[in-house]
């Protein structure tokens, strides 16, 4: 979903756990709003824009923690 929502020039299996998306991706921080709204849409939780932060986005491994802090295994 990643991949896909931030249109990389990488197969899924490229995007390591702890890859810094935005110094190695070079993804803009905006794009991160599009992994938020990938993750409303996938996992049907809802994020507000108090849980935002770059440093919660920045690498997958985060995202895994925001998204199992929702509840979702």
């Amino acid at each position: 979903m990643i991949v896909d929502r931030l249109m990389l020039s990488a197969q899924p299996n490229e995007v390591g756990d702890e890859d810094d998306l935005i110094a190695k991706w070079n993804v803009e921080s905006v794009q991160l709003m599009e992994i938020v709204i990938g993750l409303e849409e996938v996992f049907g939780i809802q994020l507000g824009d108090d849980e935002f932060s770059i440093k919660k986005f920045r690498t997958v491994k985060n995202i895994a923690e925001v998204v199992r802090g929702k509840g979702v295994s």
